[in-house]
């Protein structure tokens, strides 16, 4: 069994599988196009984000068996053909939950209570209470969209704070918090998105989501970036139908996630980078050590355990 690597993961994959007699090579520095011209030459493929896994790349991957992506989403592999093709396809969603409900915790309590902006102000010789005067989570509703691992974990980390919990989740059939989006759209004060990107998802939050809200809310995403539209998310916030914005991700993010992509919509991102109303942070909710190791150990399993029943 032969394994390519084509995005750096930790070194825990690599050693397991070099224990169980897999070989495992590196292709780090290789373009797309080159990698399409050796992959018929392996079993396997360990991916994060660098490219997509299309139905060209696959057709040129004559002998894979499995596709494994060292992390939760799934959405630059075409898991549909690859599946007609018999290539088994993992990802290690549970891996980061508890990284991304933290993260997603941290930026809320931080933009309620004004921590970065005052933190702003004490270093340029600014001492203003009255100002940063902050609001409590407690008493208030979350409206969480996909209760999955990461959702299921903010929800249990938000129990603690005497919040009530409403979950509308399209592919569960029973779960708790279970509610429509009617209710959401009534009751929220807050909205956290733990959803995958894909056709039904893409830019979910725009202008019609927005304003069938009764009340005003915080919305915070730690998904995906093209989740949210950007110029609606920032109509949102001029006409305060959007109280501030928690964004782990980016609509303008490449598909590596590494950096943006500046284009004409560059005039609604500099708002968001100007405002008061946000915090942001460059896709690193699920990016912690901890999460790193926790990622490494659930793929390693499945391939090796893959390998053992095949």
């Amino acid at each position: 069994m032969k394994v390519l690597f084509v995005d750096t993961v930790n070194p825990l994959i690599f050693n397991e599988l070099e224990k169980n007699k897999i070989l495992c090579d590196t292709a780090y520095n290789k373009t797309k196009n080159e990698i399409s011209k050796i992959i018929n030459q392996y079993e396997g493929i360990v991916i994060r984000s660098r490219f997509k896994i299309d139905k060209d790349f696959i057709n040129a991957a004559k002998n894979l068996k499995f596709i494994a992506r060292a992390g939760s989403g799934t959405e630059n592999i075409d898991i549909h053909y690859a599946r007609s093709k018999k290539i088994i396809c993992f990802n290690a969603a549970a891996g980061n939950r508890q990284a991304v409900a933290e993260h997603a915790l941290a930026m809320i309590l931080s933009l309620l209570n004004n921590i970065n902006h005052s933190d702003s102000e004490i270093r340029n010789g600014i001492w203003n209470r009255e100002a940063n005067r902050g609001t409590e989570i407690s008493g208030k509703t979350f409206g969480i969209i996909g209760l999955g691992n990461n959702g299921m974990a903010f929800a249990n980390l938000l129990k603690s704070f005497n919040v009530k919990i409403l979950a509308y989740d399209k592919y569960r059939m029973s779960y708790p918090y279970q509610t429509n989006m009617q209710n959401i759209y009534k009751e929220a004060d807050f909205i956290s998105l733990h959803i995958p990107l894909s056709k039904e998802t893409r830019y979910l939050v725009n202008d019609n989501f927005i304003r069938q809200f009764k009340k005003p809310i915080y919305l915070i995403n730690t998904s995906r970036g093209k989740c949210v539209k950007t110029s609606s998310l920032v109509k949102g916030l001029k006409n305060k139908k959007i109280l501030g914005a928690c964004l782990d991700v980016l609509e303008q993010e490449k598909i590596s996630y590494e950096s943006l992509v500046v284009n004409n919509k560059m005039k609604d991102l500099k708002y968001l980078f100007d405002s008061k109303k946000t915090i942001l942070t460059p896709h690193i909710a699920g990016w912690t050590k901890e999460s790193d190791i926790k990622i490494a150990k659930i793929i390693s399993e499945k391939i090796i355990k893959k390998l053992k029943t095949s």
